[in-house]
């Protein structure tokens, strides 16, 4: 059945429990610039924006998405044919649902069409926020002698003379040098991504590339561009075709790029803006340093990800709550929450960490998200060296337990050999693959191999006390497979050390 598509004519026709922009969407103006527009900005810093907006605040505020990558031509046309209007579904524990239309984001730029019309739009007076969900990932530029250090290709071609920008890196510098030429006041460049620190590696990254352009253009950058630090959550997972049907049922219109999300969402955002919209009023945490909470998030959250995907899936789990909802998973990672995460992290202002961590668990239970597990195993090269491997050294260095961190790293490397426990062939998802898979089946014959890589791992080959529970894990999970192997880490006796 071919149903009407979503979009502006088409509000009208929603069933009445469905909300909507409760505002005119002509009166809206731009004020924010978002690269990498995909399920998570919708589901998050978008409904944020939606929520003043559906006060009648915020309206100067509204965003301009820009899309760079060759995969992003789809978010294009798929926006573009419903007015930019999208529809978020927050799945429930309890088996309900709330649909929602959201308002906030009014434009699409898909920078190889026009990269004229994406510099211009982040050049505009208007534009006063241009902020990122680049993955983590997406901030690899030259080193400061210039060299590529193993830098995107494309990123190295922005930086030859008279080469049209065609990276974030280069969109974003050509802008700033327009807006600085013609005495407009810097925007201010704000990381949603994963990163420890993001304000601050972006600022990195950013005048890195601006100073390779000219030194005393990355100078300017670094002190007069505005880099906050953020910490982001909510569970967002790739939207389906199921989803597209049954959202389109639920709406009786069509809506090609829905997104589905968990109930909760959290945003803590540090206060250093040339200016920004009220966000606080929309329940975003302002605060004048991020790090304790986004470390309680990476080391917890993320990092409990990583805990739970590679032995889940390699047990063979292929959806999170189904690894979440067996006792012996949601133990382990409990563990790893309790006693290894937790002792790395300082107080966080306002959250009790046990009620948090209770939470996590939860979170991950909710059956209703559908979360894949292979979503979670996918570019763990980005993932673990920055949400597990501050764990493991502050430990190392503090005389902390690293058993069970050294189990999931274990995890990860026979995950990487890209055959699970019945020979069946498992794809690695990550930009080293070819490289990872290698390493790890090298393990048979030639220990700690996986660990030997200094760019993922620095010197913890080196480190007896990480790498003796790291083989015995590995071998485990050889001979014994992934689910005796946890079982063996909960029930406190570790794993068999031959």
């Amino acid at each position: 059945m071919t149903r009407p598509r979503l979009g502006e004519s088409t509000l009208a026709a929603l069933p009445r429990e469905v909300a909507r922009p409760r505002y005119d969407r002509r009166d809206l103006r731009v004020g924010v610039v978002h690269v990498g527009v995909g399920g998570f900005h919708r589901a998050h810093q978008a409904t944020y924006l939606d929520d003043l907006m559906n006060e009648g605040r915020a309206l100067d505020w509204a965003v301009c998405g820009v899309g760079v990558l060759p995969g992003d031509e789809r978010m294009r046309d798929a926006l573009a044919g419903q007015d930019h209007l999208y529809t978020v579904v927050i799945k429930k524990p309890d088996g309900t649902s709330q649909p929602r239309v959201i308002g906030s984001l009014v434009d699409y730029l898909f920078a190889p069409d026009d990269t004229e019309a994406v510099v211009e739009r982040m050049a505009d007076p208007t534009t006063r926020i241009v902020s990122l969900t680049i993955t983590e990932g997406g901030y690899n530029v030259p080193s400061a002698d210039g060299s590529s250090d193993g830098s995107d290709a494309a990123v190295l071609a922005d930086l030859r003379p008279g080469s049209p920008p065609r990276t974030v890196f280069g969109l974003v510098t050509e802008a700033l040098v327009r807006r600085r030429s013609r005495g407009v006041a810097p925007f201010t460049v704000m990381s949603c991504d994963n990163i420890p620190g993001n304000g601050l590696i972006a600022r990195d990254s950013f005048g890195t590339f601006a100073g390779l352009r000219d030194p005393e253009l990355g100078r300017w950058v670094r002190t007069a561009v505005p880099f906050p630090s953020s910490m982001v959550d909510r569970i967002t997972p790739v939207t389906t075709d199921d989803d597209r049907h049954e959202i389109s049922l639920r709406l009786g219109l069509d809506d090609r790029w829905p997104v589905v999300c968990e109930p909760f969402r959290q945003w803590v955002l540090e206060d250093t803006f040339v200016d920004r919209p009220p966000l606080e009023d929309a329940g975003v945490t302002m605060v004048d340093a991020v790090e304790p909470y986004e470390l309680m998030k990476l080391r917890l959250l993320n990092g409990s990800h990583q805990a739970l995907a590679y032995f889940g899936y390699l047990a063979g789990h292929r959806l999170v709550h189904e690894v979440c909802k067996d006792p012996l998973f949601a133990a382990f990672v409990r563990d790893y929450m309790d006693v290894e995460a937790t002792p790395t992290l300082d107080l966080v202002p306002g959250v009790d960490l046990d009620s948090y961590k209770a939470d996590i668990v939860t979170r991950f239970s909710n059956e209703q998200i559908r979360d894949t597990v292979a979503r979670l195993c996918a570019e763990t090269s980005d993932r673990i060296p920055k949400f597990l491997l501050p764990v493991i050294r502050h430990n190392l260095a503090t005389g902390g337990e690293v058993e069970r961190s050294a189990a999931v790293v274990a995890s990860w490397a026979r995950y990487a050999e890209g055959e699970d426990e019945q020979g069946r062939p498992l794809e690695v998802v990550d930009r080293l693959a070819g490289r990872l898979q290698e390493a790890a089946r090298a393990e048979h014959s030639a220990p700690l191999s996986f660990l030997r890589q200094p760019d993922l791992f620095g010197n913890l080959a080196d480190q007896p006390r990480f790498t003796t529970p790291y083989l015995a894990a590995l071998r485990s999970l050889h001979d014994r497979g992934a689910r005796e192997t946890v079982t063996a880490l909960v029930a406190g006796s570790g794993t068999d050390r031959g």
